[in-house]
């Protein structure tokens, strides 16, 4: 892609969109579901001259490409998994917070652990590295823009930064659909909602209908076999940040928006722990045995891997987050400890490769009788019997073999 032409194109079209809370040029689909797949139906991708083309998404606003983006990078790794589904990867360039490449072996994809991508951010040096957004410089930048400057973890980069970057290395596209941000006062997206705009930046609109029709039939599947609403366990999830040797541990919500939580919400599970809980940020092992949920879960304790495993590691899982649970005098008085039910929760990078994973992860765990049960030894691969999803099809999608 032209440097030049993209340049002035993304310019023209992003005009002064940086940090402009729902500020959107062109139209959007109406009200959205919560996986996004069912009405947010009206494309905003229109075609002009010659091979250019427009897409939106807020808070970027209406962004014109000469031509599809041939490399790309991201902060966060569910926007690389994203372009993945949409048969992007040879355009990957790095991303910040990548999801561990195991999780996409099962579907043929070769993706580099996160020592060996280029470093958008140092944050033991205090911040963002500008030098390596020029020195990759792709053709589009999947971020929200206002991620850079709103979050405030580098005291020395502002708005004007961020224009800096959109004006002299490519233009951006991107939401902060992970989770609610303080910044965040506009749209959040939901995983295919904003999986639908990226496809449109991408022209690959056929692969995201491809996997949302799959989506759409694996939630249907697993939720038509979930037991009565009355029968489903409340979970006591805690944040991978919990140090539970310090009996020091951070409750979260599963109803949470954000496409962190999106297999909980699919599975309508029920979080043990209150807003209030959540809000007041943290909890000791006396105010967990308060609540004493049946069932425990790690987010994003499936990382939880060692340079020896060459994916998830159940064993250093057990030491880091079971084992002083089961040592410690009130922990081990938790009935989800005194049960062996607690879990590895999702990855909270995902995107709809993933989360199929993470999905199909879930319902085994809370309910192996009729899913079959979550083995920890061997995650990602499941045996065919237990799979909830064909792996060939997605790979087929990724490939554009549908």
């Amino acid at each position: 892609m032209g440097r030049t032409r993209r340049r002035v194109l993304g310019g023209i079209a992003s005009g002064l969109t940086v940090g402009a809370a729902g500020c959107l040029g062109g139209t959007s689909g109406g009200a959205q579901s919560d996986d996004g797949t069912a009405s947010e139906t009206t494309a905003s991708a229109t075609t002009t001259a010659d091979t250019a083309y427009t897409a939106s998404i807020v808070p970027v606003g209406e962004v014109t490409f000469p031509d599809v983006p041939e490399t790309w990078l991201c902060y966060n790794g569910g926007w690389a998994d994203m372009a993945f589904a949409l048969g992007q990867r040879d355009g990957f360039l790095t991303a910040g917070n990548m999801i561990p490449g195991f999780f996409f072996e099962p579907f043929g994809l070769d993706v580099p652990g996160q020592d060996d991508l280029p470093a958008l951010a140092d944050w033991n040096a205090g911040g963002w590295n500008k030098e390596v957004f020029y020195e990759l410089d792709p053709d589009v930048i999947l971020m929200d823009p206002t991620y850079l400057h709103g979050t405030g973890w580098d005291d020395d980069w502002d708005a004007d930064d961020t224009a800096e970057i959109r004006d002299n290395v490519a233009p951006f596209f991107g939401n902060n659909c992970r989770r609610r941000r303080e910044f965040h006062d506009y749209k959040l997206y939901s995983m295919y909602g904003a999986f639908e705009r990226l496809a449109e930046a991408f022209q690959e609109q056929e692969r995201y209908r491809a996997f949302a029709e799959l989506h759409d039939e694996v939630l249907s599947e697993v939720q038509s076999r979930l037991p009565p609403e009355e029968e489903r366990p409340e979970i006591g999830l805690i944040n991978g940040g919990s140090n539970p040797e310090e009996g020091v541990f951070y409750p979260l919500h599963t109803q949470d928006e954000g496409y962190e939580m999106k297999p909980y919400r699919d599975l309508d599970v029920k979080s043990a722990f209150s807003k209030d809980l959540e809000a007041a940020g943290e909890a000791d092992y006396e105010r967990l045995l308060e609540v004493d949920p049946e069932i425990i879960v790690v987010h994003w304790g499936i990382g939880t891997t060692t340079p020896e495993a060459d994916g998830f590691d159940a064993e250093a899982f057990h030491e880091q987050y079971v084992r002083p649970m089961e040592e410690d005098g009130v922990g081990s008085q938790l009935t989800a400890v005194q049960n062996g039910r607690v879990y590895p929760g999702a990855y909270g990078e995902q995107g709809p490769i993933v989360n199929l994973l993470q999905t199909e992860m879930k319902a085994q765990q809370l309910y192996p009788e009729e899913f079959g049960e979550f083995d920890p030894e061997s995650f990602p691969e499941v045996p065919e019997d237990r799979q909830l999803f064909d792996r060939q099809r997605v790979r087929d999608i990724i490939t554009g073999e549908f």
